[in-house]
This record gives structure tokens, C-alpha cells and sequence, in this order.
């Protein structure tokens, strides 16, 4: 793909409910934040065709406030890396046990896994083989890292609904059924996005530079990137002190990214706000921020950004010899160059960061002909993705229901 420009803790009790007549019964399945927003975005649509949509399963509060009923909450399912996998590794597995049994118990018209590959390819393999349809949103990225993942997807599932153009070509030569239907996110960023506005609702400057700060919205993420970010938010600060920072927070983690803050010495530099990650993003002249989806929305919203990660270190060591492609960040993996600089595991100390951050800050005053350059690439990006995700997602799923 090139861009060359043009509720509940557990399982609820008591009566299930009956089934409804005006639309089918669904399963999803989305984890963490990514997950909720883009199962969320996906429920628009399935409620737009079918009104009396039923759908239950695990999924966060986007989800939930679309009428769907959470079995467990999507943070159940947020964490990455082996090692942290394997420290939740008991409770994911009996969260996916009893989810399995009490599907097998209701039989949905059909189960959505929603991204979440490592929990939903295994359940949805074991709902196939009881007679359950199954769909898969979001390709895993087996063109990235671990390719051996494609046979397992063709166990598991009927269909997958790719989010990158390129996807279903692949899938199709290992007999995978699939489908291009964009990137919901694509809809929803606006091709220009209101700075200004942005800049008022979060009671910021028009006319001091902005940074948006986001080190992720897992535990496991504010743990091993939070305290880099925000010593570099103070070196950031001491160098260019008109700067100001936004720090978008998935309320659960506030206390902790508030702790982190203060530890660096930062809270004082910062403005958090309770998720409003749109707005930060629309706001900032420069981004630093966690790999992850978060990236994709930066490019989306035509933002030079520094990309950084890390994790333990035995889960960077195995993560690394799977790895398939020099990139990392979404942006750079699409566009298939370095559009952006990534600053990973050891590399991403806070000096580098912050040296990295005022770069994007300085081009923007003396060479503004290079953050041109970035948002042209992520213009393209952009058009590219942009499909009528939610039309062309229920297209697929109806045509599946209906075999």
C-alpha cells in the first residue's frame, strides 16, 4: 500500500432475553479501547439495517452505550506482550471458557470477533466447529508478523472483514474468505480537522504550539512508556516553554498516568482530560504516542508524530523475531517507508524522545515544507481507507446470514 500523495466483572445471571424478531441475534467479542471504538462504530450500522439488532458478548463503554450488552468489560482482555499474557493467562482462558459455553447455550446468528486475535481465533475456531458463523473484523496482521497465524484464521472463520485494501488478495491465496471495507476511522476523522475548535474545548492557546501525549490505554503500556513520556514532556518544556501538553486519559488509568506525571515531575506541565483523544489529536501541532491504533488516527488527522513502545523485555525479544517488516508504527507499515521516526524498547529513552518531539516543533517553524511533506503521505493515506465501512461490513455479515 503506498502513500504517495496523489459492564459487569463477570458473567450475568437470571432469564436470557428473547430473542427479537425485527433483527438478528449477535456475538461480539472487542478488546481493550481500539476494539470498543471500532465494535462500536460497527453496532451504527448493524442498527441502521436491522433496529431490533440484539448483540452480547465482551465489549467496552462505546458498545454498551449502543444497547450492547457487556458480559465481561473489553479491559478484561487488555493486555499485550507474553509476559503480561501469561499472568493473566488463567483468568482470559476461564473468561473465554464460560463465554464459549454460554454461546454454545444461546446459538447467535453469528459471532464478531473484534480484532483480539490471541483470544477470539480460538474461540471462534471452536464456535465454527459446533455449527456457529463466524466473522473476524480486522485482519490480523499476518503480513507484519507471524504468518503462521493465516491457517489458523482459515479454522477459524467464515469471513474476515479487512480494514487495509490490500488484505483480502492475501487472504484469497490461502482460501480465506474476505472483504475490503475500510476503515470506519477513516469516516469518522474529518479530511481537515478543526484546530482552532479543538484547541478551544480543551482550554488551550491558539497561539502557543501544542503536543498531544499519549502513552497508551493498557496497564501494562503507562507502566513501561508513561514515565519515559513525561521526562520528556519536562526536558520538551525547559526547552520550548510556550508548549503546551494534552494528555488524553482512558479514565481508569487516570491516577495512574497522574502518578507518573508527577514522579517526572510533569503534572503541572499537563492538561488532562478524560478520553476526548480526538480532540488532543486535532489540537496538536506534534504527537508523541504509544504504537498502536492511536497511530493510524494521528495519520488520519495529518499529525507528524513520534512513535515509541516498549514492554518487558523477554516479550520484546520474542515479539522481535517475528517480526516481518523495519516498521512498527502503523503509519510507516502503510505507507511502506519512515514517514515518522519510532523510537522502540531501549531507544526510546527520554532525551530521544523529547529530541524528536522539538524536531516536529522546529520544522513547523522554519520548515514547514516537511510537515507539508507528512501530511500529503497521510492525505493519501487517508482517501485510501475511507470506504463506507459500516454499509459494506453489514453487506458482508447479511450475506453470510443469509447462506
Amino acid at each position: 500500500m503506498s502513500c504517495a500523495a496523489p459492564s459487569g466483572a463477570g458473567l450475568a445471571s437470571g432469564a436470557l432475553p428473547q430473542p427479537l424478531a425485527a433483527g438478528p441475534r449477535l456475538a461480539m467479542v472487542a478488546g481493550e479501547t481500539s476494539g470498543d471504538l471500532l465494535a462500536g462504530l460497527l453496532l451504527d450500522g448493524f442498527k441502521a439495517r436491522w433496529p431490533g439488532v440484539q448483540a452480547e458478548g465482551i465489549g467496552g463503554p462505546r458498545m454498551q452505550a449502543r444497547g450492547f450488552k457487556a458480559l465481561w468489560p473489553s479491559a478484561k482482555l487488555a493486555v499485550l506482550g507474553y509476559v503480561d499474557v501469561m499472568r493473566h493467562y488463567r483468568e482470559i482462558v476461564g473468561i473465554r471458557k464460560q463465554l464459549r459455553t454460554h454461546l454454545l447455550a444461546r446459538r447467535p446468528d453469528v459471532f464478531i470477533g473484534v480484532d483480539a486475535p490471541d483470544f477470539n481465533l480460538d474461540l471462534e475456531a471452536s464456535l465454527r466447529a459446533a455449527g456457529v458463523k463466524t466473522v473476524h473484523f480486522v485482519c490480523p496482521s499476518v503480513w507484519a508478523s507471524r504468518p503462521e497465524r493465516i491457517e489458523k484464521i482459515k479454522r477459524s472463520v467464515d469471513h474476515v472483514l479487512c480494514i487495509f485494501p490490500f488484505e483480502p488478495a492475501l487472504l484469497a491465496r490461502h482460501g480465506v474468505a474476505a472483504t475490503y471495507v475500510g476503515h470506519p476511522l477513516a469516516s469518522v476523522i474529518p479530511m481537515q480537522a478543526d484546530q482552532a475548535g479543538a484547541r478551544l474545548a480543551l482550554g488551550l492557546a491558539q497561539d502557543r504550539p501544542v503536543v498531544a501525549v499519549l502513552p497508551g490505554s493498557r496497564q501494562s503500556e503507562i507502566e513501561y512508556l508513561a514515565p519515559a513520556f513525561f521526562q520528556a514532556v519536562a526536558l520538551v518544556a525547559r526547552q520550548r516553554p510556550q508548549t503546551q501538553f494534552v494528555v488524553p486519559a482512558v479514565p481508569a488509568l487516570r491516577q495512574a498516568i497522574e502518578r507518573a506525571a508527577s514522579a517526572a515531575g510533569a503534572l503541572g506541565l499537563i492538561t488532562l482530560v478524560d478520553g476526548q483523544s480526538h480532540a488532543a489529536l486535532a489540537a496538536c501541532d506534534a504527537t508523541l504516542i504509544a504504537s498502536g491504533t492511536a497511530t493510524l488516527e494521528a495519520a488520519l488527522f495529518k499529525r507528524p508524530m513520534v512513535i515509541s513502545y516498549r514492554m518487558h523485555w523477554l516479550s520484546w525479544q520474542l515479539k522481535g523475531r517475528r517480526k516481518l517488516q523495519p516498521w512498527v508504527g502503523l503509519p510507516n507499515i502503510l505507507c511502506g517507508e519512515f514517514v515518522v521516526p519510532e523510537l522502540l524498547q531501549g531507544d526510546a529513552s527520554a532525551p530521544a524522545l523529547a529530541a524528536a518531539v522539538v524536531q516536529w516543533l522546529d520544522a513547523a517553524e522554519s520548515a514547514p515544507e516537511k510537515i507539508q511533506a507528512v501530511q500529503d503521505k497521510f492525505t493519501a493515506l487517508h482517501v485510501q481507507l475511507r470506504r463506507d465501512t459500516a454499509q459494506l461490513a453489514t453487506d458482508a455479515i447479511e450475506k453470510i446470514l443469509e447462506r
